[in-house]
């Protein structure tokens, strides 16, 4: 009994440590969990939702999801360049009046106002670049010299944005790459890349395929730089930098670098959407106030607040003593899905939010069915140990069942449904998942710890059902 006992005290003093936690962290200026905040939707942190759509009728519709997953790979460098803090960019595939298929792309800025730059920035098509080597030399002495000036006014304590702009107007040079010099060799002239298997080292490699200029450039380019390295740069970045080991003058050549088959796959998308862009439009934009979103929030709170409460109250009035268990149970769950919305993590919108809150009340549905079952089991006479054991267990499958029929329906909505639907159904699936654990678990481990039993009328009024008992 004692060991029972120790275990739900650990679990209780778990649970509120695990609360002053997450409480503490939300604090300003504390450094506890500062890496893990909370991440909240557009919706509530205010924001510009841009909608493009996407034009895939010259992509074979295969190709179209590892388009599309290319395409918003680009996009997310693209806003990232932007200094956008945590951007959201995910695709979206639904259909037109007449059923036709549509690709769309939906980008989401919390806290941004310039608009119109990110609009300019994301609609520039995807550039690909090849660079070669850059030789020793005053040439690049002078690059380097250039950017390690901006980079100690960068990095003074209190510099100005004006400072900044001073410093690179002093220095143009120090926005030039020190080791690579760019050539003539574009995505314009690639025509397409393809994932290869090595049929010797069994490793895949990237093969690609020239237009006719692209192959006379990259012959003279690979001619030129023997046992030396050609940069592949996608949108200002290298995503390859393969050793050139012959001249190839027929236009086709192969990227190897002991990738993993999924990141060959990446980097051919890459590839293929700097040579192939797709072509995109916007055809929405939404901007949220940061304090319309923010009383949102507090709404959601204060609503969530109010219905735990009230939950909770009516869980103590009907069930008595295994209402305080269950209000306790709910209260560790709480706890532990706003740590899982930190750490993993969630970004909560007001759909989301009011998954969560819709989970709570299907965690107390578990403990009603336990109850219930308890309650049955004391009429039939018997003593509340064994009324609590067979209350549990026979209450599983009903619970079992419910809970696997909801995490079916949430899976369906978050594959299927829109960007709105899928934080709701997130949440749900979650919650779903943390009450199966405080139902079953530490509910059952705080009534077991209790050590109450025998048939007698007080037993069974702090222990049975309503007030019919």
């Amino acid at each position: 009994m004692w060991k029972k006992r120790i275990i739900a005290l650990i679990l209780l003093l778990a649970g509120v440590g695990l609360g002053f936690g997450v409480y503490a962290s939300e604090k300003p200026g504390t450094k506890f969990m500062a890496n893990f905040p909370f991440r909240f939707g557009l919706d509530i942190e205010g924001g510009t939702q841009l909608t493009y759509q996407a034009d895939t009728k010259a992509v074979a519709a295969k190709d179209v999801p590892e388009t599309m997953a290319a395409l918003r790979d680009v996009i997310e460098r693209r806003i990232n360049a932007l200094g956008v803090s945590e951007p959201n960019v995910q695709t979206e595939s639904t259909h037109s009046a007449d059923g036709e298929a549509v690709q769309r792309l939906i980008i989401e800025f919390p806290g941004l106002t310039d608009v119109r730059a990110a609009t300019e920035q994301i609609g520039q098509t995807p550039l690909l670049q090849f660079k070669t080597e850059r030789p020793d030399g005053p040439d690049k002495d002078a690059i380097k010299k250039d950017r390690d000036a901006v980079k100690a006014v960068y990095e003074k304590q209190g510099v100005t944005d004006e400072e900044k702009k001073a410093a690179l107007l002093a220095h143009p040079r120090a926005l030039e790459d020190p080791d690579f010099v760019e050539t003539k060799l574009t995505g314009a002239q690639l025509k397409k890349a393809e994932v290869v298997i090595n049929s010797q080292t069994n490793e895949p490699t990237i093969s690609l395929a020239f237009n006719d200029e692209g192959k006379q450039l990259f012959g003279e380019i690979t001619k030129a730089n023997v046992e030396k390295r050609v940069a592949i740069y996608l949108d200002g970045q290298a995503i390859s930098t393969p050793v050139v080991r012959e001249a190839i003058t027929d236009g086709n050549a192969v990227i190897s670098g002991n990738f993993t088959l999924q990141e060959a796959r990446d980097l051919k998308g890459r590839l293929n959407s700097g040579a192939i862009p797709v072509p995109i439009t916007l055809v929405s934009t939404q901007t949220i106030g940061a304090t319309l979103g923010q009383n949102a929030l507090k709404a959601g709170v204060h609503a969530g607040l109010i219905g735990i409460l009230l939950v909770a109250f009516f869980l103590i009035v009907w069930y008595r003593v295994p209402g305080i268990v269950a209000s306790l149970a709910m209260g560790i769950y709480v706890v532990l899905m706003l740590i899982v919305f930190k750490l993993i993590p969630v970004t909560l919108t007001a759909a989301g939010i009011a998954g969560f809150l819709l989970s709570v009340g299907m965690a107390v549905d578990a403990n009603i069915l336990i109850f219930e079952r308890m309650k049955e089991e004391m009429k039939k006479g018997k003593e509340l140990g064994d009324a609590m054991h067979d209350g549990f267990t026979r209450a599983w499958t009903s619970i079992r069942d419910s809970n696997i029929s909801s995490l079916i329906s949430a899976s369906i909505l978050f594959w299927f449904g829109t960007s709105v639907v899928k934080g709701f159904a997130l949440t749900l699936g979650l919650g779903v998942l943390v009450s199966l654990f405080t139902a079953i678990t530490i509910s059952r481990s705080f009534l077991y710890a209790l050590g109450a039993s025998g048939k007698s009328k007080l037993v069974r009024f702090f222990f049975g059902g309503g007030f019919t008992n």
